[in-house]
């Protein structure tokens, strides 16, 4: 009898090599690795949702008649090890990990891989379109997937006649009292005895608060949860998906991602039930359009991305060494109040959405210099659909310009003005997002252009960050600036900011 090794991030039973498997022909291996749960202090939140996904998925696999051998290890080489001893030393298969160390210690240990078709666009596609481009730009990726996949076309043409609807997308939050109440909460799905074995069996390193049923850990709660966004909240989706509110943790996203990221859900049937959802007039193009591009563009380009480029993890083109910030773990509180109300959420939620992560975390940590590897390792960490393929491109390229501009055409850096337009946190904060410099200043203003000023050479030859450089020598308040700035991250680091 052959064996079917399924990870944990490829709980769907149409992908790869269990999508011809056959009970009584094919038995099922699922390994938990000791070393893969204790490696880092993971969120609870992110380690409950693996784990108990992997426990549904084993006990729908028996449901259908397979024989499904579940193996606690100490690697996962360890478990496949055991299970081959205990079996007679069966041929094993499994899907292409998601994870390059994973595909090499596979292919080390002669497991024979088979073609995955978990995402749209496979890295060997990803890496034809690539080839011979002077750059790997977003836009141009998306464009080839949407007239390839023919999401939201017409006529060999974008509806609409335009690709792409960003602009329609930046509205700031609402404001007046209510404003957060625009949202309808997603529905939780209650914990059980499974719930409550694998929140039992964590290590005493786990960080975050318990699960309360946010995060989808079967099948028919992901497809839950599809429906919900679908139905309820796709509408107004776009308008407001840069949007902040910190009496809102999730607005109108889909918090579908850690479904996909773990196989419950498969991007072709999401972005299928998107399209449709837009024909049937039910939604707005700019929000179809808006999240559409979140998965066949920026999800598969990040993926494509991971395989392209294997050193990207080790990149730190700004030359910063600073540590991760105190406050981003709540070893020490902040009076930032944007910072303190999205570290609270991920506290709660594992969970944060895209401008949050960027404009907030990333932000202040390219600004303050901080370690481009201490916050990929700490986010990859912290959140519950966190993965390297997901987590490296976006942190080291999108969020920490730690590539030098490989990937993307500009440092994502901005002063308190953005998150003054962009939410509501500064209403209340310690800080004034108008001041740069003083006790009162905000450290994103101050920061912004003191990263701007110790990086004045590399980015005057930016063609985005230009006008910007020459704005410094305007600031007649420069060396002040300069010595607040030595002041706000000698206090971030030592976490009394």
């Amino acid at each position: 009898m052959r064996t079917v090794w399924v990870f944990g991030d490829q709980l769907h039973r149409g992908i790869g090599a269990l999508a011809d498997a056959t009970p009584g022909t094919d038995r099922v291996l699922l390994v938990r690795s000791a070393h893969k749960v204790g490696s880092r202090p993971y969120h609870r939140q992110r380690l409950h949702l693996v784990l108990t996904a992997m426990r549904r998925f084993a006990a729908e696999l028996r449901a259908e008649g397979f024989e499904v051998d579940e193996v606690d290890a100490p690697s996962m080489l360890a478990g496949l090890a055991d299970h081959r001893r205990r079996f007679g030393d069966p041929s094993v298969v499994a899907t292409e990990p998601l994870s390059r160390g994973l595909y090499d210690r596979l292919t080390t240990a002669g497991v024979g891989l088979v073609r995955s078709n978990q995402f749209l666009c496979h890295p060997e596609e990803f890496a034809a379109w690539a080839a011979g481009r002077r750059t790997v730009r977003l836009e141009d990726f998306y464009r080839w997937q949407r007239a390839r996949l023919g999401y939201l076309m017409d006529d060999g043409g974008p509806v609409g006649g335009v690709w792409n609807l960003d602009h329609e997308n930046r509205k700031p939050p609402p404001k007046g009292p209510g404003a957060a109440d625009g949202w309808p909460a997603p529905t939780t799905f209650p914990l059980d005895d499974v719930d409550r074995q694998v929140l039992a069996s964590l290590p005493g390193s786990v960080v975050g608060a318990d699960p309360v049923g946010w995060w989808p850990t079967s099948r028919t709660q992901a497809l839950e949860r599809l429906d919900e966004f679908v139905e309820v909240a796709l509408a107004g989706f776009g308008p407001y998906e840069d949007a902040m509110l910190a009496g809102n943790w999730h607005l109108g996203h889909s918090l579908l991602s850690p479904a996909l990221n773990l196989g419950l859900l498969l991007p072709g049937e999401v972005c299928d039930r998107v399209e449709a959802a837009f024909r049937a007039g039910r939604v707005p193009l700019s929000s179809a359009e808006g999240f559409l591009r979140q998965v066949i563009g920026w999800r598969e380009y990040v993926w494509g991305l991971y395989w392209a480029w294997p050193d990207h993890a080790d990149q730190n083109a700004l030359d910063a060494h600073e540590p991760l910030p105190p406050a981003f773990t709540g070893a020490a509180p902040t009076a930032m109040r944007c910072v303190a109300t999205t570290v609270g959420e991920l506290h709660d939620h594992g969970w944060l959405h895209h401008i949050q992560r960027l404009m907030v975390l990333a932000n202040l940590a390219t600004s303050a210099g901080v370690d481009p590897r201490a916050l990929l390792d700490w986010m990859t960490a912290s959140f519950v659909d966190a993965a390297d393929w997901v987590m490296i491109p976006n942190v080291m390229g999108m969020a920490t310009f730690a590539d030098g501009g490989r990937m993307a055409t500009k440092p994502y850096v901005s002063g308190g003005a953005y998150l003054n337009r962009m939410s509501d946190y500064c209403r209340g904060c310690a800080f004034d997002p108008k001041l740069r410099v003083g006790e009162r200043a905000c450290p994103f203003t101050t920061l912004y252009w003191d990263v701007i000023d110790r990086h004045r050479d590399r980015f005057a030859r930016n063609p985005r960050m230009a006008q910007q450089v020459r704005g410094l020598d305007r600031l007649v308040d420069l060396p002040e600036l300069r010595e607040r700035a030595v002041e706000v991250r000698g206090r971030l680091a030592a976490g009394t900011l």
